[in-house]
């Protein structure tokens, strides 16, 4: 984990691996959609939070470096991303 309680790429490549066991290292750098569902739902349980994203945020979570920015710009950020 990344400072502030964020999700870092190794955290999110763990994720990905995790939806069908295969090693971190084999995790591709481009995200497919399941994938990316996947991802959304592990950060909410792993982190406790319920994430609302828009369009253009799914958009930039097509690869393993963009959804870690996103995910450390949205927890990060105040409510306005996330729901109760």
């Amino acid at each position: 984990m990344n400072q502030g309680g964020t999700p870092g790429r190794d955290d999110i490549l763990a994720m990905l691996a995790s939806l069908d066991g295969r090693p971190a290292q084999d995790v591709p750098e481009l995200i497919e959609s399941m994938e990316l569902a996947w991802l959304v739902h592990q950060v909410e349980q792993r982190y406790g939070v319920r994430m609302e994203l828009d369009s253009g945020q799914y958009g930039r979570m097509t690869t393993v470096s963009g959804a870690a920015d996103v995910l450390r710009e949205v927890i990060g950020m105040p409510d306005e991303h996330l729901r109760d």
